[in-house]
């Protein structure tokens, strides 16, 4: 097996040599930033590790039929094309369960931090000031319903988390329902509408496919009440960030949280950046120290398992 890494940031490649190479097997790391880049320096490749090289159908195609399977270096997998890979027997795999808690911490982290406007009053106190009376209003969390838009293993580890500090705790997942077998029957199942007319906190932790993009939308937004706030910790697009940007601006929504955004890193002249009430941070849910060595980890045994013909662990398409 030909084994390529299309593109990878991290600083070194240690576990995925030492994972590989107690099978005998070796790789090839590319930075491929284009698709005329995959195309090129990808083909013949049997398995792809992926972190940000753009796996479209044109390049799919290019590297078939050799290409047997692509592993992406994270949870979501939008710069794949998966129904290309399928057609043409590709098995794309992600790592799911890498970064549960730290995702789950970094979106509670930020939804206290909006709640008790921690940000703005360090800043002020920071330059000088020494006034809780810049912070009114802030309200009792434990009267507080949260929503959370998205059920899957990271969803449901923030409902737990947020579950001790909020008064009641509703989801929306077009697919997961809550119930007692699992422990999550606490989190009351309700339309996306009725959540966002109804929580006072949103919390956002859908993948980004056709269907989620611009879901929080400037018709999405209007339904929330104006001292609601939102956080979106899973991927940028879910949030129309122009219609996020009115809102604040109208004061129609008390505040927001992005991890994450359309275009990442943010553009300098994004409206965003100039509201105290939004709280920014660069993509950093993911990270641990820990978390980020799991990744490598999981991300080189996946790829081993294609390799070895046994059954993959984390497979994102159906192949027939």
């Amino acid at each position: 097996m030909k084994i390529v890494i299309s593109d990878c940031d991290h600083a070194s490649m240690d576990i995925e040599t030492g994972v590989l190479g107690q099978a005998g097997l070796g790789f090839t790391l590319f930075q491929c930033k284009s698709e005329d880049d995959a195309i090129a320096r990808c083909k013949g490749a049997n398995i792809i590790l992926n972190q940000y090289t753009p796996m479209t159908r044109r390049v799919i195609a290019a590297l078939s039929p050799e290409l047997k399977q692509i592993v992406r270096y994270g949870v979501g997998v939008n710069n794949v094309d998966l129904a290309a890979a399928t057609d043409h027997g590709v098995q794309v795999c992600n790592v799911p369960d890498y970064s549960m808690d730290e995702v789950s911490d970094q979106a509670l982290a930020m939804m206290l931090a909006l709640a008790r406007k921690l940000v703005p009053m360090a800043e002020a106190t920071r330059a000088g000031a020494w006034d809780y009376q810049k912070a009114i209003p802030l309200y009792r969390l434990s009267e507080r319903t949260v929503g959370v838009i998205g059920l899957g293993r990271i969803g449901r580890r923030f409902a737990e988390k947020v579950r001790a500090l909020a008064k009641t705790v509703i989801g929306y997942d077009p697919v997961y329902v809550p119930n007692a077998k699992d422990g999550s029957d606490f989190i009351r199942a309700v339309s996306l509408d009725e959540l966002l007319k109804t929580a006072d906190l949103v919390s956002i932790h859908c993948p980004l496919t056709e269907g989620t993009r611009h879901l929080i939308d400037a018709k999405a937004l209007a339904k929330m009440k104006p001292a609601a706030m939102i956080v979106n910790v899973s991927r940028g697009g879910i949030v129309d960030e122009d219609a996020l940007a009115d809102a604040l601006a109208a004061k129609k929504l008390a505040g927001a949280a992005l991890d994450v955004v359309e275009n990442e890193p943010l553009p300098a002249g994004s409206r965003l950046r100039g509201f105290d009430t939004c709280l920014l941070t660069p993509h950093i849910a993911w990270y641990s120290e820990e978390a980020g060595l799991e990744l490598k980890r999981k991300v080189a045994e996946e790829a081993l398992r294609m390799a070895k013909g046994q059954p993959v662990r984390y497979p994102v398409n159906r192949l027939s």
